[in-house]
């Protein structure tokens, strides 16, 4: 009987958590057949209370809701005021308007580098006199080794902006856009893009009727093909318009079209140079003469945007400066894994386990998390958010960012009082942040769903998860 009764004792505080629980079950069967839920809610603090809890231990695709993970990764081992620096520099001297030696550009893999800094610091060179350089350019991009695409990015989405590799060497979001307008039915459709953009673009796309019933047009469909040094092609179909087609592709060889660019800026600016543009890979510690520099706003900045508007490029150079930055070495995919890994185990005593974490933007279908983890990693982020301020990045429901128009939460009582990532990939609807209560306190909450697929074809195909989250999360306001 004294055995029975220490057992009562020790499981009473687990029984009664689960019996002040919200039941997750009863708005599942909202959701279409197929569908599998992963359902973590808890309140924040020392002693934090499960609130709703399904599945919570099980592996899933987290998509963007991976952000949360980088961001958090990010500030405690760069720090918020961290910024991407890009340098000129040179390994020679300055004589009667020549520069005596080579031009080294040393890029930091900068996701927010563009075409108008590039040109200030060019103009800041040449204001040093030099109008000749007798040497080569060195494009180095040394930051980075290995491949600029993650392991398990899907291979047809290659080619979208969302998707541009996060080389050493960026500017202007490495995108571009492109136009295809159709002609008379039957005829090819044409293609433009800017003439400042240094890519090329071919194309030998069909223009068909509007709801041609034929299989061969319904099955024709517009594709692009990738060929080398930032070379594309389209193909297939086109229905008949008067509108132009807008089209945003990713710069798949950084280093060719920042070389490019590059060129067409020294000649705007009447700088000549009697070596070779080149590429350098490799790490080299010569003493260099700083020339003119550049550099990102501060990274709190930066981790706004990656979590608001869920940019992928940012979050990825992110995660590859991490590789970097932690050990010091040339960054990678795998090493910028490792390194969250360590960071979060060392400075925030969250051991990521065996969770895959393959890139910074969720984009790889290789990751995969638990509710269970992703909700220790939540509790510490509003547990320190006074020096964090991460809580404040994250998008505001019916206001900003990615949450700003989610039919689920952009209206009352949701509107302004939730603070979450969102994450979406074919299949997966996932959330992870917080609800704001009247009396300012936070609730935490994670949503990782997978396999869904709509059953019913008189709605959008997202209305059905839409009413479970505006349905679900009911339950949390007050």
């Amino acid at each position: 009987m004294t055995k029975f009764r220490i057992i009562i004792f020790f499981l009473l505080p687990f029984f009664s958590g689960l019996l002040h629980a919200q039941p997750v079950e009863p708005y599942i069967s909202s959701l279409p057949k197929g569908s599998d839920l992963s359902i973590l809610v808890q309140s924040v603090g020392r002693s934090p209370k499960t609130l709703a809890k399904y599945k919570s231990d099980q592996f899933k695709h987290p998509a963007s809701t991976q952000k949360v993970i980088t961001a958090l990764a990010a500030e405690l081992e760069l720090g918020r005021n961290f910024r991407f620096t890009t340098r000129l520099q040179t390994n020679g001297v300055i004589s009667n308007k020549q520069l005596n030696g080579d031009l080294i550009i040393q890029l930091s893999g900068d996701p927010t580098f563009t075409r108008a800094k590039l040109k200030t610091m060019i103009a800041e060179m040449r204001q040093k006199g030099i109008e000749k350089i007798a040497g080569n350019i060195i494009l180095d991009t040394s930051i980075f080794t290995s491949h600029d695409k993650a392991a398990g990015w899907s291979w047809n989405n290659l080619t979208a902006c969302y998707n541009a590799p996060p080389s050493a060497a960026i500017i202007d979001d490495n995108c571009f856009y492109a136009t295809v307008t159709p002609n008379k039915v039957g005829e090819k459709a044409s293609i433009s893009k800017p003439t400042n953009i240094p890519v090329t673009v071919t194309a030998d796309v069909k223009t068909i009727a509007k709801n041609s019933k034929d299989p061969n047009d319904r099955y024709c469909e517009l594709d692009v093909s990738y060929l080398d040094k930032n070379r594309y092609h389209l193909s297939g179909c086109i229905a008949a318009s008067s509108d132009k087609t807008p089209l945003k592709f990713a710069i798949i060889d950084g280093g060719e079209y920042f070389s490019s660019i590059l060129k067409n800026e020294l000649k705007q600016q009447k700088i000549t140079y009697t070596g070779s543009l080149l590429q350098r890979k490799e790490k080299n510690n010569a003493q260099l003469t700083l020339l003119a520099s550049s550099q990102s706003a501060p990274l709190s900045e930066l981790l706004t945007v990656m979590l608001k508007k869920s940019n992928n490029l940012y979050a990825d150079a992110i995660f590859r400066t991490l590789g970097a930055h932690y050990y010091n070495v040339q960054g990678t995919w795998r090493n910028g894994g490792d390194a969250v890994r360590q960071i979060l185990r060392k400075k925030a005593g969250i051991n990521l386990e065996n969770l895959v974490i393959a890139d910074g933007s969720g984009l790889s279908r290789l990751n995969l998390v638990s509710a269970d983890k992703l909700m220790e990693i939540l509790q510490y982020i509003s547990a320190n958010d006074s020096q964090l301020k991460i809580i404040e990045m994250l998008p505001i429901a019916g206001i900003d960012g990615t949450l700003k128009n989610r039919k689920s939460f952009n209206q009352t009582p949701f509107k302004e009082t939730i603070r979450a990532k969102t994450g979406y990939i074919q299949g997966c609807y996932n959330l992870a942040g917080f609800i704001q209560k009247p009396d300012g306190k936070y609730v935490a909450f994670v949503q990782l769903l997978s396999g869904y697929q709509a059953d019913n074809k008189n709605e959008s195909k997202n209305s059905a998860i839409m009413r479970f989250e505006s349905e679900f999360y009911k339950n949390f306001i007050n």
